[in-house]
């Protein structure tokens, strides 16, 4: 190359970083090889906040679905830098064969979650995974024990802990000790998002052509496919998912965690079903609560997928009630009620369009939670670096994700259990015991702690 060709490159590639203003200097030569498994709207979500903030190469992706798969190359090729088209594959499987990745994101429906995240751990790879990050308590923990064997760096996206204004919620609140004792903690979600198809609008079906459904449906039981299964409103069905409590849930009682620091509750109970809309195809609930015990904080969480809010500003939410002052916060903002004389404080979410400016017209992007994402693998990127454990690490991600299992597994059975979280079990109670578990479909095998 001679000193014109030399000079012509650097300035192209000048060029290609200028137009990515959210580099910051400890990421510029994060130039990480990275896979997607799952290419529908939050894998794209996820994979695009990280090229915002750091020059990666999106170097494979993975779908069953063929037009979503196509469609997302296209994107991608005109969003990284290098502008290349990623390589795309139908099976997860041969993806991770090819063993040139450093980093793998994983978000595909919930009960497709635990195996591509153990074989990538296998593979000698880091991953971000979705949240819940498995359908079944054993799937989570075979999922922690292989982090932990194969020395993996793993975020979960619980992103909340990653929310700008929820940090300074946090620290300025809670940690300052302005709510004082904290005794009691609501967090609920009356957003009405569970699927209300019917019979009549929603009939079965063939998959379309596009979809390979055999391989869509994996370990789950076969179902005859109907058009509420693919794309996005799979959770309307508890055979790929958690329900509301699995999706919504998690996110809230996470968050209550991170804010208040706490660990495992020590009994979970629930109650619940479908009081509403019965007529729906859905076989989750549209109403349920749920108790968590942490012993000196009882955290209760609501879901209602009919009716109206008790406060429409937070329809999505935790409510921290403490002896001096009560914090309301969302993915919005907070609101710091103090007792007594003091005037309310209030926060909105940042979202850092004129930064991102790209942010405004991606299609279905959640624009108040795309800093919260960013935040998220900022910080993935820095525990890459130190192989240290980010602030969503897996083992967090496996007391949410278990826990909110929990609370379904409750409601199933009518009574409150009682958890051992050093033997991983439900206290007396083999018939609860046994549903930590799922059946697997055949020819595909549940991972075990023991064999990961």
């Amino acid at each position: 190359m001679n000193r014109r060709q030399f000079l012509q490159a650097s300035s192209t590639a000048a060029l290609a970083l200028s137009a990515f203003p959210g580099y910051a200097a400890e990421f510029a030569d994060q130039k990480k090889r990275v896979g997607l498994i799952g290419t529908g709207w939050y894998g794209k979500c996820d994979l695009l906040r990280l090229i915002q903030v750091a020059p990666v190469e999106v170097v494979s992706l993975c779908d069953v679905d063929k037009k979503m798969l196509a469609d997302a190359a296209d994107l991608v090729a005109t969003r990284q830098i290098s502008k290349k088209k990623p390589r795309t594959y139908s099976d997860y499987r041969e993806l991770l064969k090819a063993k040139d990745l450093d980093l793998v994101l994983i978000a595909t429906p919930d009960h497709w979650h635990a195996l591509p995240m153990i074989e990538a751990c296998q593979a000698g790879m880091d991953i971000y995974v979705q949240k819940p990050i498995g359908v079944d308590v054993v799937e989570c923990q075979a999922m922690l024990a292989a982090a932990r064997k194969y020395n993996r760096v793993v975020q979960v996206g619980t992103q909340r802990r990653s929310t700008p204004h929820l940090i300074e919620a946090r620290d300025r609140f809670i940690k300052e000790g302005k709510l004082g004792n904290i005794a009691y903690v609501e967090i609920c979600c009356y957003y009405h998002m569970r699927n209300k198809d019917t019979l009549a609008t929603a009939p079965d079906t063939q998959p379309p052509e596009n979809l390979d459904y055999e391989m869509w449906t994996g370990p789950a039981p076969m179902r005859p496919y109907n058009k509420i299964v693919h794309p996005r409103s799979w959770r309307a069905f508890n055979e790929y998912g958690n329900g509301i409590v699995g999706d919504m849930c998690i996110h809230m009682l996470d968050m209550v965690r991170w804010m208040m620091d706490l660990g495992w509750p020590r009994s979970v109970s629930s109650s619940g079903g479908i009081l509403v809309d019965k007529a729906a195809r859905a076989n989750i609930s549209d109403t349920q609560t749920a108790a968590f015990d942490f012993d000196k904080v009882k955290v209760v969480w609501t879901h209602r997928t009919w009716g109206s809010s008790p406060d429409p500003k937070y329809p999505w939410a935790a409510i921290f009630y403490g002896d001096k002052g009560t914090l309301k916060a969302s993915v919005n903002s907070y609101d710091f009620i103090p007792n007594g004389k003091g005037e309310t404080i209030h926060a909105d979410q940042v979202m850092e369009l004129e930064q991102f400016p790209e942010d405004k017209t991606e299609k279905d992007l959640e624009k108040h939670v795309a800093p919260a994402i960013r935040g998220h693998m900022k910080d993935l990127l820095r525990n890459i670096a130190t192989r240290g454990k980010p602030v969503a690490d897996i083992e967090q991600g496996y007391i949410s994700s278990a826990s909110s299992i929990l609370a379904n597994l409750s409601m199933q059975l009518g009574r409150s259990l009682e958890w051992d979280p050093i033997k991983g079990q439900v206290v007396n109670d083999d018939e609860a015991n046994k549903l930590l578990r799922r059946s697997y479909r055949a020819p595909w095998v549940h991972p075990e702690v023991a064999k990961v």
